[in-house]
């Protein structure tokens, strides 16, 4: 009977093996129409906006929209721009969102270097964050991946929020 039982204890411990393995597999999104790539940490994370030559828009949610939404936009900047007037700039747009409340910002860095931007919102009553990566890829361009979601879903997958943004780079 023992030995019935531990080979069941290890046909589940290989099974779960198996599962978290697949589950921690990255994969990398990278498309002819933008100039960039990065990795997508989990399956959970679907691409919903597809770029292309016209319009470079990229958006993916993680499982459903209120639990986390990324949207990347590529943003010109002057070439003796401070990074904290182009945070500035794009935190001035929030300013009429319901329950608009700045946090703070902190320096990242990654494949490119840069600046995140904390704030939290009210969307359908419920609380919501917003935490966005301003990661400069030259003297004159500045992306910005935008990540939004339910306010406890978000701070749960800031590992991936993060490993995203960290793995962000430019094609050579």
């Amino acid at each position: 009977m023992k030995l019935v039982t531990i080979k069941i204890i290890f046909a589940v411990v290989i099974s779960a093996a198996g599962v978290v393995a697949a589950c921690g597999q990255d994969t990398v999104f990278s498309d002819p129409n933008v100039e960039y790539s990065f990795l997508v940490p989990s399956t959970t994370w679907k691409e919903i906006v597809f770029p292309s030559a016209a319009q470079p828009k990229v958006e993916f949610t993680y499982g459903d929209r209120r639990d986390g939404h990324l949207s990347i936009r590529r943003l010109p900047v002057a070439k003796d721009s401070i990074m904290s007037d182009v945070i500035q700039s794009e935190a001035d747009k929030l300013q009429l969102t319901p329950g608009y409340v700045a946090g703070k910002q902190e320096v990242f860095s990654g494949n490119l270097r840069g600046m995140v931007f904390n704030y939290e919102f009210v969307a359908a009553g419920k609380p919501m964050s917003g935490r966005f990566y301003f990661l400069k890829a030259n003297d004159t361009t500045v992306y910005v991946l935008r990540f939004q979601g339910d306010k406890d879903k978000l701070r749960l997958i800031r590992n991936e929020t993060d490993a995203m943004a960290r793995s962000f780079e430019i094609k050579r």
